[in-house]
């Protein structure tokens, strides 16, 4: 693979994104994070270690990778462009727009057909390709219209700027305006254990319209993983500023992922392993976005796949769960 180590390439099981795309590894590899420092970051990132995760990613059956424009303001777009640029055939590239950004670093929603044309021609040269494989609007907006965008978007399509296209953070309601202009290839919302809402209406309209369903934060940005430790945020660390990473729900959540190691080492897991496995169990999901930054991290998190949580320790799990949000 252009110079890749490939001793302990391992074929990862794949699944169909939605009714025509191609298909994924049940794992993506997440680049918010490789995006450094930033209002909405993770804290600073090694470039070099960076792109040697992406190559990690990849040896190990990871065949794609979600970004975004904003993350790191550019910057986790053009690592990736670096990391790829000999290997761009053998990855699939995912992308979203909607989020900008001046020149003080300030950020805001825009999903004008305008700007997403501005953002795409962008996007594209960061990522050093012709095309971006799947390109997403990242959240809706309030007071612009949904419709607009997607129209612009299907033009991206057929200008052969982008070949699939999904939305991300989107309601039922959003959903159902879309697909009747054109459809939806994916929808990328937040589902882990603690954040179950895309049970209720969006992943039953999903399957039932055959669209791919990649889900972000499977390990709740980390307060699974079973290694979290508030004191180890960095101060710039978007998440020591979250409510779900404070008292009183921060012990609780510690608890549960106490309980959930006693269950993930009877399958030699950890929990982090166990919580991105539950994601992948729902019949709406196509692939679990997993974020890495360092090679230690992404070679853990591919031990995620290759493996089923047997029923009774679902039930166990879920149990678990509503114990804490009762409590």
């Amino acid at each position: 693979m252009n110079g890749l180590n490939i001793e302990f390439y391992f074929l990862m099981e794949k699944r169909k994104l939605g009714q025509n795309g191609p298909e994924l590894s049940v794992i993506g590899l997440g680049a918010w994070a490789i995006g450094g420092a930033w209002r909405w970051g993770w804290g600073a990132a090694d470039d070099k270690e960076s792109i040697r995760t992406i190559h990690r990613a990849i040896e190990l059956g990871v065949n794609w990778i979600d970004t975004a424009a904003v993350y790191g303001l550019g910057h986790s777009e053009t690592i990736i462009g670096q990391a790829l640029r000999d290997i761009r055939e053998e990855v699939f590239i995912a992308s979203k727009c909607g989020l900008v950004w001046n020149d003080s670093g300030k950020v805001w929603n825009d999903i004008s057909p305008a700007s997403i044309r501005n953002e795409v021609e962008k996007s594209l040269k960061r990522l050093q390709v012709e095309t971006i494989d799947l390109y997403q609007i990242h959240w809706p907006h309030d007071n612009q219209s949904e419709i607009r965008a997607w129209q612009e978007m299907v033009k991206l399509v057929k200008e052969g700027k982008v070949r699939w296209i999904g939305v991300s953070n989107f309601t039922l309601k959003h959903l159902e305006q879309c697909e009747r202009v054109y459809h939806i290839d994916s929808l990328q919302p937040p589902y882990n254990l603690f954040e179950r809402e895309a049970e209720e209406e969006l992943l039953p309209f999903c399957l039932s319209r055959k669209i791919g369903v990649i889900a972000y934060s499977p390990m709740a940005s980390g307060l699974l993983s079973g290694r979290f430790n508030i004191k180890n945020l960095a101060a710039d660390d978007w998440r020591s500023s979250n409510p779900k990473f404070r008292e009183p729900f921060l012990t609780k959540a510690l608890v549960l992922v106490e309980k959930m190691r006693n269950v993930a080492e009877l399958y030699g897991k950890t929990p982090g392993q166990l919580a991105v496995n539950w994601v992948l169990q729902h019949p709406a999901i196509t692939s679990a976005i997993v974020g890495a930054r360092r090679v230690a991290q992404v070679e853990e998190n591919v031990s995620a796949a290759g493996w089923s949580l047997d029923q009774g320790h679902y039930q166990v799990i879920e149990a678990f769960v509503d114990e804490l949000m009762l409590s």
